[in-house]
């Protein structure tokens, strides 16, 4: 099954990106075929009805979450909310790219943890009909350094992320047997 991620930041090197690599890895491990969706390097127009919906990175990015059985949103934190670019992408899908799809929500904050982001994401998943998994991911402050490896230098922050991704499988596998 395919799991789209996608890392919602516009910054090259953004930990919510980083962290989304990871999730990528952690998931590529437990035998799901993964496509990471950068924000970064696919640049969406600003949404907006009429020509948008044909514009040919919205189209890439309505591929990749309708092929997806699941979906991982990851985003930087900014003033206690999800990323404009996230946003604007999340804006482009309604409810038949989402219905019924597991969504694992994770951030990345400046400072301690960013829950009120993840707040947010489940927010407009429940809008969009996806089914959020009870476990989300944070992290912040020097949870944030990842190695060359891309896995996270901070053990507890790792053990905390492979706990809420074997949640997040757990809820995929009971989904789709």
């Amino acid at each position: 099954m395919k799991v789209t991620l996608i890392a919602g930041s516009n910054r090259e090197q953004a930990s919510s990106t980083r962290l989304t690599r990871y999730l990528a890895k952690l998931l590529d491990e437990q035998g799901f075929e993964t496509e990471v969706f950068s924000l970064y390097e696919h640049q969406l127009p600003l949404y907006g009805p009429g020509e948008a919906y044909g514009h040919e990175e919205v189209l890439k990015l309505s591929r990749a979450v309708k092929s997806a059985g699941a979906v991982v949103l990851s985003t930087p934190e900014y003033h206690s909310s999800i990323s404009g670019v996230l946003k604007n992408a999340l804006d482009f899908l309604n409810s038949e790219y989402f219905e019924g799809k597991p969504v694992l929500c994770a951030s990345s904050a400046g400072g301690a943890v960013g829950v009120s982001s993840l707040g947010d994401l489940q927010a407009i998943v429940r809008n969009l009909h996806g089914l959020n998994c009870p476990e989300w991911i944070s992290i912040g402050g020097d949870q944030r350094h990842f190695g060359e490896n891309g896995e996270p230098l901070d053990q507890a922050t790792e053990l905390r992320i492979r706990k809420a991704v074997d949640t997040f499988v757990h809820l995929i596998r009971r989904i789709y047997g």
